[in-house]
């Protein structure tokens, strides 16, 4: 009974005798990717491309000067099937961020822009009338280790 106790010990030391290198995962997490679905009226694409060089840059590029975004993309979906969105929106950015940075972030961005929350949210409201906004996906980037 004995051996047949060290064997099996000796068994599962070697399972679990790899160096510390080889039981790393070769990937690591890196930057977030928020995603968002953007799906426009008929005839209102050059209306909401207006909005995109304008506001939404003038915002983006704000915030990618204080460092909250790393960067941002417009990707538009060239082979649409039913029911996918017309434009990706993509920010790229390194942490989540705290209720008390939100709300930092949300008066720094509204005095640059020279408006009140809610009338940002009246704008927002007034695009809705040609484009919707659908799901927004969280991703993470997977580096290689080495």
């Amino acid at each position: 009974m004995r051996k047949t106790m060290l064997a099996a010990f000796g068994a599962a030391t070697m399972l679990f005798g790899y160096p510390a290198a080889a039981q790393d995962i070769p990937l690591v997490s890196g930057s977030y990717w928020s995603v968002t679905e953007v799906t426009i009226s008929d005839g209102h694409f050059s209306t909401y491309a207006d909005f995109l060089a304008s506001d939404y840059r003038k915002e983006q590029d704000f915030m990618k000067s204080k460092g909250w975004i790393k960067d941002y993309y417009i990707l538009g979906n060239n082979n649409k099937r039913a029911g996918e969105p017309d434009l990706y929106l993509v920010q790229i950015f390194d942490h989540m961020t705290t209720p008390a940075e939100d709300i930092s972030r949300e008066k720094e961005l509204n005095a640059f822009l020279a408006q009140s929350t809610r009338q940002g949210e009246a704008g927002s409201g007034e695009r809705a009338k040609y484009r919707t906004i659908g799901g927004t996906m969280l991703l993470r980037e997977q580096r290689y280790r080495k």
